[in-house]
C-alpha cells in the first residue's frame, strides 16, 4: 500500500501543473544544486548495477568474462585523476553544438557513473569474498544453479556487509559532481562563483558566505545519505 501515496501525489502534481500551463524547463536551463542531485542519482542508479556486474565478472573463472572487468577496474582505480581530466577536456574536444546541449551533461554522467562503477565493483568484490565458503557449498548441496545461488544466497549477504562502504562511495560520488563545472556545466559550486562575480556583488566580501552555504548544502545531503547506512541493522539475519 505504500506505493499508493507517491502515485496519488504525482497525479495531483501533474494535474496542478497541467492546469497552470507550466511546461517546465529543458536541460539547457538546468543549473545549480539540481544538477548535482540529478547527476548523483543517475550515477548511482547506473553505477551500482554495473559495479555488481563487474565484481561478479572479475570473480569469474572464465578468462573471456574476467579479462574485461579486470582491465576496466584496474585502469580506473589506478588513475583516479582521469575522471577530472576527462571532464575538464570535454568542452575542448566536443563540438560547440554538443557542449551547448544536454549531450555534455549526458557524457559527464557517463564518465562519473563509469568511474563510480569501478570503485563499487571493488567494494562488492570485498563483500563477496567475505561470504563464508560454507554458504555456497550448502547451496550447491541443495541443488541450486549458479545464477539463483548468487541471487538468493551470496549477493544478499555480500551487499549487506558492504552497506557502509557503499554509502561512503555514494557520498563521494555526490561530492564529485562539483567537477561538472570544469565541463562547462553550471552546478552548485559554479553557481556560487558566478554569483560572486556579478558587478553588484563585487567588493562586498560575500565569497565566504556563499562558499559556506555551498558547503552546508553538500553536508546536508551527505549527512542524510550517511544516515541511510543505518538501514543495515534491519537487514541483520539474527533479528
Amino acid at each position: 500500500m505504500r506505493w499508493i501515496v507517491p502515485i496519488v501525489v504525482g497525479l495531483i502534481a501533474y494535474f496542478a501543473i497541467a492546469s497552470i500551463g507550466f511546461e517546465g524547463f529543458g536541460w539547457k536551463d538546468w543549473g545549480g544544486l539540481y544538477v548535482n542531485v540529478f547527476t548523483a542519482v543517475v550515477g548511482i542508479a547506473l553505477g551500482l548495477p554495473l559495479g555488481i556486474l563487474l565484481a561478479l565478472g572479475r570473480r569469474s573463472e572464465l578468462p573471456v568474462v574476467k579479462t574485461a572487468p579486470v582491465l576496466f577496474i584496474e585502469f580506473v582505480c589506478r588513475s583516479p585523476a582521469v575522471a577530472a581530466d576527462l571532464l575538464d577536456r570535454l568542452p575542448a574536444v566536443l563540438p560547440p553544438t554538443v557542449v551547448e546541449t544536454p549531450a555534455a551533461l549526458t557524457l559527464a554522467i557517463v564518465v562519473i557513473a563509469g568511474f563510480s562503477a569501478a570503485y563499487i565493483a571493488e567494494i562488492v568484490r570485498g563483500g563477496l569474498q567475505a561470504v563464508a565458503k560454507g554458504q555456497t557449498e550448502a547451496a550447491q548441496a541443495l541443488g541450486l544453479a549458479p545464477g539463483p545461488m548468487q541471487r538468493f544466497i551470496v549477493l544478499p549477504q555480500a551487499l549487506r556487509a558492504v552497506i557502509p562502504a557503499m554509502v561512503g562511495q555514494f557520498i563521494s560520488l555526490f561530492k564529485d559532481t562539483s567537477l561538472l563545472f570544469a565541463a562547462g556545466i553550471l552546478e552548485f559550486l559554479g553557481a556560487s562563483a558566478i554569483a560572486n562575480n556579478q558587478p553588484q556583488f563585487l567588493g562586498r566580501g560575500l565569497a565566504p558566505i556563499t562558499l559556506l552555504f555551498v558547503a552546508f548544502g553538500f553536508w546536508a545531503f551527505s549527512y542524510n545519505m550517511s544516515r541511510r547506512a543505518a538501514s543495515e541493522k534491519r537487514l541483520d539475519t539474527s533479528r
